[in-house]
């Protein structure tokens, strides 16, 4: 089964709690705080896997959880790391946020991998908040949590040339005489449902990769048909390859076949129309073939044009070293520049921006934003020495600042996720 889009949830896991201890051995006055650090939680890593060529096992997941890191324990022990889960996805697979449209990577390089969830940090056990007025604090951090992250891949299959057209013109019969392809043929529409790549192979030892594309007709940028499918795996050709039933088989003008191609392409992408292409007059070997083409070459007397007839295979071996000498000369295609990945996990920032939002919902002042909320998750309610610790933290975001600023007042109700507290001194 050929899958080319899935949506799942991604869940990194949540770093290891801290711990409170204190070493109490006999015979040993003041011993100290000696509870230790969490472990780091599990990242969720995607990376390109050169075997596969579909998302079906993608798809079987409903979502990715990666597991949390270890909880700190007394004796000064650290938890231990959680192991980073690595999910394989093919080449040329693009990673989208599916709450913000964000691309997050796109991947088309063998090896080549990315962080898309990152495991949250572990927490500090009380042996790290030790200090010279404070040696043996009672207090300690619970760990961070993961990211979570909704997101959509993409498949764009990687090939050198697309063969796009209307059904039944002919595609996977070329594919399949110039190369070691073995594509679905077969005397009705839609014959091929899913993308087809082939190797083409010259004499000289140069090679490409071509691609049968399911056929297009009329609405197909709008998703109709298979042209959903189609055009979203054209997008990384260098080259369009317009197949033409030049002999009307399907009782279709030649012409309007080509209109109608161009008009769906650039609909879909204007990068498709502005690729280069060339035409392929397919059936020639059709009574009527010979006339049409001399109505289509007064139509396009630009256009470059190879007389073909797939199934006699005849004029292919021209069509392929021109393809070839084609994508020699053309640059690899990126699809998306460094401004339009998204830089997902910045380690610093340096701005002025608030680490917070404020706004009032029905007489409860509602605190929002990524920075306090973690020190929410992260903070020890049961612990005095983390609450004033989490109203120290508050004071010194400016939240205590602000929220006079917006007419708060001592007693007033102020809310942090599902939980309210009551602003006061």
């Amino acid at each position: 089964m050929f899958a080319d889009e899935v949506k799942v949830l991604v869940v990194a896991g949540k770093g290891g709690d801290g711990c409170t201890s204190f070493r109490r051995e006999k015979y040993i006055e003041m011993g100290g705080p000696n509870g230790g650090n969490g472990g780091k939680g599990a990242s969720v890593i995607f990376a390109v896997e050169p075997g596969l060529k579909t998302l079906i096992d993608l798809k079987m997941m409903k979502h990715i959880k990666a597991p949390k890191g270890m909880n700190g324990k007394g004796s000064n022990m650290n938890g231990s790391n959680a192991e980073d889960v690595k999910v394989s996805v093919p080449m040329g697979t693009t990673i989208i946020n599916a709450d913000t449209n964000e691309v997050i990577a796109d991947l088309t390089k063998i090896g080549e991998e990315v962080v898309v969830a990152r495991g949250g940090r572990g927490g500090r056990g009380n042996r790290a908040f030790a200090t010279h007025d404070n040696p043996a604090p009672r207090m300690s951090e619970l760990g961070e949590p993961g990211e979570t992250l909704n997101i959509r891949c993409e498949l764009k299959v990687l090939a050198d040339v697309g063969l796009v057209g209307m059904p039944s013109v002919g595609k996977s019969t070329l594919i399949n005489m110039i190369s070691n392809c073995n594509a679905k043929i077969g005397a009705y529409h839609f014959t091929t449902l899913n993308p087809n790549l082939g190797v083409i192979k010259q004499s000289d030892g140069r090679s490409f990769v071509m691609a049968d594309l399911p056929g297009l007709i009329e609405g197909a940028s709008e998703g109709i048909g298979l042209g959903h499918k189609f055009l979203r795996h054209a997008m990384r050709t260098k080259v369009i390859a317009h197949v033409i039933d030049m002999g009307a088989t399907e009782g279709r003008n030649p012409i309007d076949d080509l209109e109608s191609i161009k008009e769906e392409l650039e609909k879909y992408d204007e990068k498709l129309i502005n690729k280069p292409h060339v035409i392929i007059a397919n059936k020639m070997d059709m009574e009527d073939a010979k006339a049409n083409l001399e109505k289509f070459k007064q139509k396009y007397p630009d256009e470059e044009i190879f007389e073909v007839s797939a199934i006699q295979n005849v004029g292919l071996e021209k069509l392929v070293l021109r393809l070839q000498d084609l994508v020699d000369s053309l640059d690899e295609v990126k699809l998306y520049d460094e401004d339009t990945i998204k830089e997902s996990h910045i380690l610093y920032k340096f701005n002025n921006e608030k680490p917070f939002s404020i706004r009032k919902d029905n007489n409860i002042w509602v605190l929002s934003g990524k920075e306090i909320e973690n020190l929410f998750y992260m903070t020890r309610f049961n612990e005095d020495e983390s609450v004033e610790r989490f109203g120290r933290k508050l004071r010194g975001m400016g939240v205590e600042e602000e929220l006079e600023k917006m007419g708060a007042k001592r007693g007033d109700e102020v809310q942090i996720l599902d939980y309210v507290f009551i602003f006061k001194d």
